[in-house]
């Protein structure tokens, strides 16, 4: 037994010699395939935390929001129009939820309009579209981070749109610097742009709760005065009525109580919801899925690729030492050693590479979309990254070296 271990370090020691060796002469090689690995291997784990983030993202936003049901008119559409956000479907929705808030269990029911409007400064001769959010309150809901938050609603007054106008507005941080505008300034905003011109508001403060629900730079006004904006207070539309119930209720009763009262609206939980609007995306979230496999799909065939080819092209040089007299599974031996050693530092490289880009485009997510954290960083994906690019690299060199030790030397020679 001694006698075969020894024998086995001994032509393992020989294999290492010849793998050092070759790379040190083939530089150029190495480094391209080291690279290459790296690369596949970066591709393969950004897409991948790309992919976790959008979904990890969703759940946050829609737990921040504090909300345990959602009310909705059918489906939960999407937007591209102007500013972006959500399809407004819920009509005579102040009605609505007042008779959802009597319900046994329900501590309140708020209804939230989303829609784009124009919003432009005192000048009035540059006009941009914003995702105007309606709210009937700010309360705890609404968090402002500087400045106050606007005083109720009063202009609602019951329904009759009469009462004492606020004249106030939140904007987030991204708003304010597109606007180059601050608290205590002047905005206008409207559905269109001559209902903007004759809505003069002021900036009372700054909160970024709906830029981070919506990820997209916001506008927020109590709930009338935006559907009086937009000229929508006859059919008081909404986006959804979020419910918020009282700590002892039980929620799956709630929400089969008010699904029976209710059967021509939806009422979703949490996850529910987050599934609802993810669904509407679903030639999105396939393209997701389909760049995730190809990533990793070509992250293999780059690393099998390169290899054969690092490894085809030493093949003169494996053939003298064949014909010198060097066994095949010698040859096997110091070709696995290359793909090891390339797999190893390529796979490395990459995973070393993968938290600063994470970072990078996680900035360029926030600039784009207002998300941030879009790209999950996942260790045990790196992890996974790089064991996948040593074992290929290895079984890659292996096929090859196999194929080369099955051809006459003379034939290289």
């Amino acid at each position: 037994m001694g006698r075969w271990v020894r024998r086995w370090i001994a032509r393992i020691r020989t294999a290492g010699a010849i793998t050092f060796t070759q790379l040190r002469h083939q530089k150029l090689r190495l480094g391209l395939a080291i690279i290459g690995i790296s690369l596949a291997v970066l591709a393969m784990t950004l897409l991948v935390g790309t992919g976790v983030g959008v979904i990890e993202t969703g759940e946050q936003q829609f737990d921040t929001a504090d909300r345990d049901l959602w009310m909705t008119a059918g489906e939960t559409r999407l937007t591209p129009t102007g500013g972006g956000g959500f399809q407004n479907t819920l009509y005579d929705s102040r009605s609505v939820s007042e008779n959802v808030s009597q319900h046994d269990g329900v501590r309140n029911a708020v209804p939230l309009a989303f829609q784009t409007v124009y919003v432009t400064t005192e000048d009035k001769e540059e006009f941009r579209t914003f995702v105007g959010s309606g709210t009937p309150a700010s309360g705890s809901s609404v968090q402002v981070i500087d400045g106050e938050s606007f005083g109720g609603d009063p202009h609602y007054a019951g329904g009759t749109y009469d009462g004492e106008r606020t004249g106030e507005v939140l904007i987030d941080r991204e708003t304010a610097q597109r606007l180059d505008v601050e608290i205590g300034d002047t905005l206008y905003v409207g559905g269109s742009y001559a209902a903007a011109r004759e809505n003069e508001v002021t900036v009372v403060g700054i909160s970024p709760t709906f830029e981070q629900m919506l990820g997209a730079p916001t506008v927020v006004m109590p709930l009338s005065e935006l559907h009086q904006a937009t000229g929508s207070t006859q059919t008081e539309p909404a986006t959804f009525i979020t419910i918020t119930l009282e700590d002892d209720a039980d929620l799956d009763a709630v929400q089969r109580d008010l699904q029976a009262q209710y059967p021509e609206y939806e009422i979703r939980s949490n996850q529910e919801q987050l599934e609802a609007v993810l669904q509407e995306q679903v030639l999105v979230l396939a393209a997701g899925f389909t760049l995730v496999v190809l990533a990793i799909g070509a992250g293999i065939a780059l690393t099998v690729n390169l290899l054969a080819l690092v490894i085809y092209q030493q093949r003169h040089a494996f053939a003298v030492l064949r014909a010198q007299g060097l066994s095949s599974s010698l040859l096997v031996l110091s070709v696995v050693g290359q793909g090891l050693a390339i797999g190893v530092i390529g796979g490395l490289l990459g995973g070393l590479l993968t938290p600063p880009s994470v970072s990078l485009l996680n900035r360029m997510t926030v600039a784009v979309v207002g998300f941030d954290g879009l790209v999950q960083l996942e260790p045990r994906l790196i992890a996974g990254s790089i064991v996948l690019a040593i074992a290929i690299g290895t079984v890659a060199a292996a096929i090859a070296g196999w194929r080369i030790s099955r051809t006459p030397p003379l034939e290289y020679l």
